[in-house]
């Protein structure tokens, strides 16, 4: 017997796509929520609000508020929180379906309704998850443009008015709205469909694709549950996907049980910013013996930044890291390796591939030891992004899935 729940269902929409078409899943006691955050840089965001009356007759509630800090966070945690909170408590309200803006992410609306702490009157402090569940995310897709977003360099700034200490790229959210969801529908025609069907079988394994001519409301059921948040340690390939090439589309497993020089490895990641639609891991660094780093990047984007260290130098983990490490533990450096994952849509994978593994250490580098290794010259600070000015130039019609009926 399954567990019952009492929270009221949540259901995200996200992407650069058509969530508008959120009104198709109107049924009594389902309201819809809308934050348009196109006025943030001046502090106005507008929110809707659709509730649904048992004849269907559509009731539409507008507001206008303005937040003293003008940012996305403050958005979530001074209205979004609450008003989910307080629509679990009113009377009729059976689901709440949330069309997000474009600019925002669904795993951190996810992360912020399982997380941040909201308080208000008549209602016991904690976070909206005590009274509501999100039970899926759909991905809006824009066929015509969404590859070239999500392998392009564009800054947010220049196509949405998002404050101008947002530093996004279209590329981050393009990749984390599908990586993110359990059913992706594709809006529009795709200059060349197969192709980006392959990115998204490999982006979000196992979310079905559907066309735009499908009913929403057919597609509920096949909507997958929420994935959890990809974890610096845990597995880089959840989901399952295809690890087959399929034309110029393949994943590409890097693993390294060297450290890596930073001088030749802040040359080598410039490979991963051409043709690579994201990158993901954590890294050696063999000036940094006792602290991983996680490498992430989305289109001609990337960072690396700090992740904790490694178990062997006194690190916390959960059991499943432990198991993880265990499994391949080094009786000489315990669980300090390199592991990256690579979808490429263009990029060379053995290129790819040979240039990180010029990264690693030789044998008489290794041999050399920690003591020589703390001396070379680091490139890497708490938190480094590419493309940077001291980066030295790189070395070396087919239907998207049938609609489900």
């Amino acid at each position: 017997m399954g567990i019952i729940s009492n929270r009221t269902p949540v259901l995200l929409l996200t992407g650069f796509g058509e969530q508008e078409r959120a009104l198709e899943l109107a049924e009594p006691g389902t309201v819809v929520v809308h934050h348009d955050l196109s006025g943030l840089r001046e502090g106005l965001v507008v929110r809707s609000e659709t509730t649904f009356r048992p004849d269907l007759v559509a009731e539409e509630r507008v507001a206008v508020l303005e937040l003293a800090h003008g940012c996305v966070s403050c958005t979530l945690r001074e209205d979004l929180l609450p008003l989910l909170r307080t629509l679990h408590r009113r009377a009729g309200v059976r689901r709440i379906v949330v069309r997000l803006d474009p600019i925002l992410e669904a795993e951190a609306v996810r992360h912020a309704i399982e997380h941040v702490v909201v308080e208000m009157v008549g209602a016991v402090p904690g976070p909206a998850a005590r009274d509501v569940e999100v039970v899926g995310v759909i991905g809006f897709v824009d066929g015509p443009t969404w590859l070239a977003d999500a392998l392009g360099e564009e800054d947010l700034g220049e196509r949405y008015g998002v404050p101008d200490d947002d530093e996004r790229t279209v590329a981050q959210l393009a990749v984390g709205h599908v990586q993110s969801a359990g059913l992706l529908v594709v809006t529009g025609d795709s200059p060349d469909p197969a192709r980006l069907r392959a990115v998204l079988r490999r982006l979000a394994p196992g979310a079905p694709i559907a066309r735009e001519r499908v009913p929403l409301e057919k597609l509920l059921p096949r909507v997958a549950a929420p994935r959890p948040a990809i974890e610096p340690f845990g597995p880089l390939l959840p989901g399952c996907p295809p690890l087959e090439p399929d034309g110029d589309v393949a994943l590409v497993e890097f693993s390294a049980r060297r450290p890596l020089h930073p001088g030749r490895f802040h040359e080598a990641i410039d490979v991963l910013l051409d043709g690579v639609v994201h990158a993901r891991g954590h890294i050696w660094l063999a000036t940094r013996p006792d602290e991983a780093f996680w490498l992430e990047s989305a289109g001609a984007g990337l960072r690396v930044g700090a992740a904790g260290r490694w178990l062997a130098a006194g690190g916390e983990g959960s059991p499943e890291r432990w198991a993880i490490a265990s499994a391949a533990w080094d009786e000489t450096h315990g669980d300090r390796r390199t592991d990256l994952v690579v979808l490429a849509a263009g990029a060379d994978p053995a290129q790819i591939a040979d240039t990180l593994r010029w990264a690693e250490l030789t044998p008489q580098e290794l041999a050399a030891g920690p003591a020589e290794w703390a001396g070379w010259h680091d490139p890497f600070g708490e938190m480094h992004a590419d493309p940077c000015e001291d980066l030295a130039a790189p070395a070396a019609e087919t239907e998207i899935d049938e609609e489900m009926s």
